[in-house]
């Protein structure tokens, strides 16, 4: 299960991706999440998803 806190998910979703994936997509995928769901969370907090460094800034 992710984090439902936005701050909380940013630091999880981050940590994932640095260390585990890829991009953004694989790592939805592979944990059956959605991507749209995690955005507008992460939105909320004014982070968004940066491809070149594969994670939220």
């Amino acid at each position: 299960m992710i984090p439902k806190d936005p701050a909380m998910l940013l630091s999880y979703v981050n940590m994932k991706l640095r260390d585990f994936y890829d991009d953004l997509d694989k790592m939805c995928e592979d944990l059956d999440v959605s991507r749209k769901e995690i955005e507008e969370s992460l939105k909320t907090i004014e982070y968004h998803y940066d491809k070149e460094k594969n994670q939220f800034v």
